[in-house]
């Protein structure tokens, strides 16, 4: 035997790290993940432990392989790969034991989830090495490395598997706490410890009475702010006995106070660990952010450790990269929908890391309506009744337009879970929003396509200050260029994902200024549909490209929406085809139903909401039970590398781009905070990294190398570079 084994190589100027040190804190600490996940549990009772603490035993079994050694303990060979993969030896010997779940999660740990019908063809090759002379030299020396491994690791030692009654979400839970302890322990080698003693604990009882004395401390005795109040206090104190509770609710009711009130109760109630806050944009992520910390942090304590934000998937897979990893470790997290179930659908380990933080949670979906599209929504509903049922989670729903998919009849042949609701506002307060919302808003269509000239004439002789919605990133650009161009820059302002978002924080805060301002009118906000949920506009006339009645709704609310024009128009409009403009192809079926309703002249309301949907299913070229119940039998199948694969919330084949030069140049070095990366960078389609001339700084991190500005963000350059080409903007 050597004197010493390695799981770790030096490097970087970092010692290396013995074989026994990385399995002895990689079982402790993915144990433990277990172990306070299945507190939550009802269902589970040690056996996620057991898997776990069996998978993390033997998950670098391979490393103690000669071949492998050799290359660890060189100096000269930091950055070399291992001859030998390690994971095989540790799979071989969890499956002549019986223990499959276990050696799933080992040979997951760095490639993956696979699809377990792909491995299970494999027959006795299943979950092995896919080269024979690999598999021939761990099958010769199996013995020996378990052998050796006893001799340093005697404590972690295997038992036998106990079988349970999972689901693929338990296997994910397996891996999540397996990847989670590898990596955290690994980065630690290297330099980038997480202090886990020091993370803010949920003390929900302390915050909903700070939250009460924030909430108190707004006043207010106009009739607005007395429905507010009494919202507040019928939220707060509704005791939900179910796991699921909804808020259907107006807008400018209060949601945000009103409904983290109840998850705190909630948390108070079933001892939870955590709250998520999941919204369906990252451009309102900020202003949400916002108000929690103002409300919820305690004396003492740092607002961005006890709220945070995350406004994108940042799951990197290089060891390089992985140390931007968002985790999901603070008592109150808000992200986005995308981020969210993007986690829960992810075969990737970079990403399911965080899950096992989830079980124990109390999970807010703000406007719930448009979370997923509609083809996604029944999986989602699955995964979130599996987390009430099994893991502890509480959830509550809430929208001012809210959608009771799993109602819907077009869906009764997928025998989707049905529980008990709870309802947070009862019907005499529902009754009391409803009323003082009619009237509110008049909703309004133009009966001919427009051209771009001809919506911004009519646009600017509207009463302002105006919104302007429409249906992709550079269509707002080339709608906010042309009224900058024809009427001035203060006539103007832009708002889309096109901005980073430390740029959109910005203009939010300039845009809710200008609102302040009554001699301010003559202007137009030029947007996209990220406004459209979760942002305190009120404008005094809007105008909404055709996409669904849903947006329709949401965008409405943005209007006239503390009622203080007393009556305003929302317009519906469509373009005349136009090279410069583009068409969101995912809106067609949702704007086909639309403009049938607008046509028949029915009245456009919340309670249309329900209809849309069962209409865009039964509409043709519309989604259809065949596409839903592909999603679902892929997850009934465990085809984790399909789903994660096609499980796409939106165009989700995305890299990071970084548009801040000196924050590019800061990972180029080695360094890279991982708030100021999210605070600077944008979502680029892969497709576009060689046409945009994007710059490779990490795997999946790049550099923004086209012109940028605080107005139309990474926009400017690619209408510049379009000019250039054409010589004019009008083609």
């Amino acid at each position: 035997m050597r004197e010493i084994y390695l799981a770790h190589s030096a490097k970087g100027g970092f010692a290396a790290q013995s074989y026994q040190a990385h399995v002895t804190a990689v079982t402790n600490n993915a144990a433990r993940y277990a172990a306070n996940a299945e507190k939550y549990s009802k269902k589970f009772s040690g056996e996620l432990e057991r898997i776990v603490r069996n998978a993390a035993a033997l998950h670098d079994l391979g490393k103690l392989l000669e071949e492998n050694q050799s290359v660890l303990c060189a100096s000269d060979k930091d950055h070399a790969h291992l001859p030998i993969n390690h994971v095989d030896a540790g799979c071989a010997e969890l499956l002549s034991e019986g223990a499959a779940y276990s050696a799933l999660a080992v040979y997951s740990h760095h490639r993956g989830l696979p699809d377990i019908s792909d491995e299970r063809s494999r027959g006795v090759l299943m979950l092995r090495d896919n080269k024979a002379d690999v598999r021939k030299v761990v099958d010769n020396s199996l013995s020996e490395l378990l052998l050796t491994h006893k001799t340093l690791c005697p404590n972690e030692i295997t038992k036998p598997e106990l079988r349970v009654d999972g689901n693929p979400m338990f296997l994910r839970m397996a891996l999540s706490c397996l990847a989670d302890a590898d990596h955290s322990d690994t980065a630690g080698v290297y330099g980038d410890v997480v202090d886990e003693h020091n993370i803010p604990q949920l003390r929900a009882k302390e915050r909903l009475d700070a939250l009460d004395r924030y909430v108190n401390s707004l006043g207010g005795n106009d009739d607005r702010s007395k429905l507010r109040t009494e919202m507040y206090n019928v939220c707060r104190n509704a005791s939900a006995d179910t796991p699921f509770s909804v808020c259907d609710s107006p807008v400018g009711s209060g949601k945000t106070t009103a409904v983290m009130a109840n998850l705190l109760r909630q948390a108070i109630e079933n001892n939870s660990r955590r709250i998520f806050v999941i919204l369906p944009f990252t451009n309102i992520i900020q202003q949400s952010v916002n108000v929690y910390r103002k409300a919820l942090v305690l004396p003492g304590e740092n607002p961005e450790d006890v709220v945070a934000e995350l406004h994108f998937r940042a799951d990197f897979q290089s060891e390089d990269s992985r140390r931007l990893t968002s985790l999901w470790r603070a008592p109150i997290i808000v992200t986005t929908a995308v981020a969210f179930f993007g986690t829960l659908s992810s075969s990737k380990p970079s990403a399911l890391r965080r899950l096992h933080e989830l079980p124990g949670s109390v999970i807010l979906l703000d406007e719930a309506h448009c979370t997923l599209p509609l083809k996604l929504l029944p999986l989602a509903w699955q995964w979130m009744n599996i987390f009430a049922e099994d893991w502890g989670c509480r959830w509550v729903l809430a929208s001012g337009s809210l959608v009771r998919f799993w109602e819907l009849k077009s869906l009764h042949s997928l025998k989707l879970p049905y529980p008990e609701i709870a309802e947070l506002t009862d019907s005499e307060l529902h009754k009391k929003l409803a009323d003082y919302e009619a009237g509110r808003v008049t909703f309004c269509a133009m009966q001919n396509a427009l051209s771009r000239n001809e919506l911004i004439k009519t646009v600017q002789e509207s009463a302002g200050p105006r919104i302007l919605i429409v249906n992709t990133v550079q269509s707002a650009a080339v709608i906010a260029e042309d009224i900058c161009n024809q009427y001035g820059r203060q006539c103007v302002e832009h708002l889309s994902t096109a901005l980073n978002p430390h740029d959109r924080d910005a203009v939010v805060q300039r845009i809710m200024n200008r609102l302040k301002d009554k001699n301010d009118t003559n202007w137009t906000l030029v947007a996209t549909s990220c406004v459209e949920a979760g942002v305190d506009f009120s404008f005094r006339t809007g105008f909404r490209e055709n996409s669904s009645l849903l947006s329709l709704l949401q965008a409405a609310g943005r209007v006239n929406r503390h009622g203080e024009y007393g009556t305003a128009e929302m317009w519906s409009f469509s373009f005349i085809d136009d090279k410069m403009l583009t068409k969101n192809k995912g809106l067609k079926c949702s704007a086909l139903v639309l403009e049938r309703y607008l046509k028949n002249g029915m009245e456009i309301k919340p309670e249309l909401s329900t209809k849309s949907l069962e209409d865009e299913i039964t509409v043709e070229g519309g989604v259809t039970l065949r596409q839903i119940k592909h999603f679902t039998d892929l997850e009934k199948d465990m085809s984790f590398s399909s789903l994660d694969k096609e499980f796409e919330p939106i165009e989700n084949d995305t890299v990071i781009a970084v548009t801040d030069d000196r924050i590019a140049d800061e990972i180029a070095h080695g360094g890279g905070n991982p708030h100021k990366i999210q605070l600077y960078s944008v979502n680029i389609r892969r497709s576009l990294i060689s046409k945009y001339g994007l710059s490779e700084i990490l795997p999946e991190v790049y550099r923004w190398t086209l012109g940028y500005d605080d107005f139309l963000g990474y926009m400017r350059g690619v209408l510049d570079r379009r000019i250039f080409e054409t010589g004019f903007l009008n083609v």
